[in-house]
């Protein structure tokens, strides 16, 4: 088959139908609607409700990233070793959405216990909420491949999983705290309003990943893709994969400047700003960043993904430029206006980045000669909270560090110290990102890697076909 036919197939036979779309678009938003809530409101609901020292709640985070180190990547190969009439990434989501859920309660439940209880507590929950987050999460990456093998389709699919992914946050973050009040007859350090509202996400976490896993399929499949692959083999797809690193780099250090600032927020309004409502809408105005995911599709068929991602680490840092004004002279208008330009730009970057996972995915393959979707997009999750752990370090260290103390008003060097979090720890985060993208090249080679991985799986199905003639 020539290259022309064989790319001409798989655009043909690889194009996703709008329900599946949208099916597999819900496994973000679950995923945000439940993880969000944990990684923006944990830790003040640590400090503030359940009585944990800010720095015991950092050194907490910690913990769990050591964790990580393993738990990402044992998803990782448990999905190159998963075999089933379903597919190998989809029943993750029908086996572990129901435990996950149930952890999301347990963390936002607050048991009579003494101090060092309630600190074995939060880690048991933290940590398995964390590991459970993976079994469900890893797939939404690792399915990708899976799902269609046209470059284009890919980021269609994953401009939609971006939209309800960040509709789901949208939504998490700005109606939480309302909530919580309401369960909690007015207070938002009510321990009974988090564990109603924890309930109820809970429930719908479960009824959205049923759908999720009923309604999506792995329709690309290779002679690779239909065998476990050994540990020793599959690691052989990292083997100078420069675009996995390097997006593996930028998750990191991205999603470690976005938890800073998201976990933070409240404590800014809360005590700088001295008016917590106002997080509320702040964390809301996050719709503005589906305007950007709406776009993206556009954007990088004519920029190319990696000038688009660019673009958005860009406005990003400019948004953090502009919030440093807005905090020093106490501007809600211009916090205001800092907070849109920087979720315009952070709009750009997340659905993306799932997008470039999947290419590194197939140039592991091209590279390599081992198509290991499992351990290659694992390291997503891991990476990402990874980041996301270092920052709630960061975050906690520094509040102590300059004094912080629950519901009190607080010292200079303590205000100061919420501030560096909200805007310097998340602006650093994007520019180290943005000069990391600047050594990604996969945009000039997609063509002729594609074409060459079309003619490949063809002659591999048309062998496989020929040994079941035989048989």
């Amino acid at each position: 088959m020539s290259e022309n036919a064989a790319k001409a197939e798989v655009t043909t036979k690889n194009m996703v139908p709008w329900n599946e779309r949208i099916a597999y678009s819900f496994s973000d938003f679950a995923c945000n609607l439940s993880f969000q809530m944990v990684g923006t409101y944990l830790m003040i609901f640590y400090t503030d409700t359940f009585g944990l020292s800010a720095a015991a709640v950092g050194t907490l985070f910690l913990a769990a990233r050591v964790v990580d180190a393993f738990d990402g990547p044992f998803w990782g190969i448990m999905i190159d070793h998963t075999h089933t009439k379903w597919g190998k990434s989809r029943p993750y989501w029908l086996w572990f959405s129901i435990p996950f859920a149930v952890f999301c309660v347990l963390v936002f439940t607050t048991p009579s216990m003494s101090l060092t209880g309630k600190l074995v507590w939060a880690y048991i929950t933290y940590i398995g909420v964390d590991v459970l987050y993976s079994a469900v999460n890893i797939p939404i990456t690792s399915i990708l491949p899976s799902l269609t093998s046209n470059p284009q389709e890919r980021v269609t699919l994953s401009t939609i999983r971006q939209f309800m992914g960040t509709a789901g946050a949208t939504i998490i973050t700005g109606i939480t705290l309302t909530m919580v009040a309401f369960f909690g007859h007015g207070s938002t350090t009510s321990a009974r309003g988090w564990f109603i509202w924890a309930l109820i996400v809970a429930v719908i976490v479960i009824v959205i990943f049923y759908f999720v896993f009923k309604y999506t399929n792995e329709r690309v499949q290779t002679k690779s893709s239909r065998q476990s692959i050994p540990i020793k083999e599959s690691l052989k797809a990292l083997k100078r994969n420069w675009p996995w690193a390097i997006i593996i780099f930028i998750n990191f250090i991205y999603w470690m400047g976005m938890q800073t600032r998201s976990q933070v927020t409240v404590y800014f309004f809360k005590y700088n700003m001295h008016d917590a409502t106002l997080a509320s809408l702040i964390l809301s105005l996050q719709f503005v960043s589906l305007i950007a995911v709406v776009l993206t599709p556009a954007t990088s068929k004519w920029l190319g993904k990696r000038n688009t991602m660019l673009g958005g680490m860009i406005l990003a840092v400019v948004g953090q430029l502009l919030l440093s004004f807005g905090a020093n002279s106490l501007s809600v208008p211009m916090i205001i206006f800092a907070t849109v330009v920087g979720y315009m730009g952070t709009g750009f970057v997340s659905g993306l980045i799932a997008v470039m996972l999947a290419d590194a995915v197939d140039y592991g393959e091209w590279k390599n000669g081992v198509r290991a979707e499992g351990i290659v997009t694992s390291f997503s999750s891991f990476s990402a909270k990874l980041g996301m752990g270092i920052g709630g370090v960061i975050t906690g260290w520094i509040l102590t560090g300059t004094g912080y103390v629950a519901n009190h008003t607080q010292s200079a060097g303590a205000l100061h110290g919420i501030e560096l979090n909200y805007i310097w720890v998340p602006l650093l985060g994007f520019a180290l990102s943005g000069i990391a993208l600047m050594f990604y090249h996969v945009d000039g080679i997609e063509k002729q890697m594609q074409g060459d991985l079309a003619e490949k799986h063809a002659r591999e199905n048309a062998e496989d076909d020929d040994e079941s003639k035989e048989d």
